[in-house]
């Protein structure tokens, strides 16, 4: 007797490491959704401006490190520069249209920050970072990194970047223009939203 093999995976197949809920009977609360963020914090929850909840499992090894390094040269850029506030990929924004949304890294200035009341700044703050940036994971559609980023330049963000390690492209938001899709750059300048800033790219690539 002939035993039947298990299906082969293709490796471009997208693994189920986001799950989307929708929550809208339940009117959850911004206090409750910390709460639940706080007790699951192997996982990354966001809130959708339509009430679904989007669960998503811990980056891999290699997104992970291209996270921190992305993190690590707005940092010293942010440090060097003293006029904002960089944070990473567990920082949650409430958004004007009300989702609760955490970009992989974001960079405020001084003058936003400061004006937060403190229980937004020690929540998801009521507010929008002017730098963001989503890098695209191999568990990521591209569909839905591209509709968070066009959220983003909807509520107030001045400078988005989605940068696609698996085709080496990186697309750059600005409010009012189409999307710059750029070929495997080696770098992209932060101008003017983050003056003298450039990303070096050739270390994620």
């Amino acid at each position: 007797m002939t035993t039947a093999r298990p299906p082969a995976i293709e490796p471009d197949v997208t693994l189920p490491y986001r799950l989307v809920l929708n929550i809208r009977a339940l009117e959850i609360t911004e206090d409750q959704l910390l709460k639940l963020c706080s007790d699951n914090g192997d996982l990354r929850i966001e809130l959708t401006a339509n009430g679904e909840l989007v669960i998503m499992a811990p980056a891999g090894l290699e997104s992970g490190w291209q996270e921190v390094e992305l993190a690590r040269q707005v940092g010293n850029w942010a440090v060097q520069n003293g006029t904002g506030r960089f944070f990473g990929s567990n920082t949650g924004y409430t958004l004007p249209n009300g989702a609760v949304r955490a970009p992989d890294v974001s960079w405020m200035p001084l003058s936003r920050w400061e004006s937060l009341s403190r229980d937004d700044q020690t929540k998801f703050g009521h507010t929008f970072p002017d730098f963001a940036i989503e890098l695209r994971s191999s568990s990521d559609r591209l569909r839905d990194v591209q509709d968070k980023m066009r959220e983003y330049m909807e509520n107030g963000v001045l400078l988005g970047l989605l940068i696609d390690p698996r085709t080496r492209r990186v697309h750059v938001y600005r409010p009012g223009q189409p999307v710059d899709i750029l070929e495997e750059p080696t770098a992209v300048s932060g101008d003017p939203v983050l003056p003298g800033f450039v990303l070096d790219l050739s270390a994620i690539w």
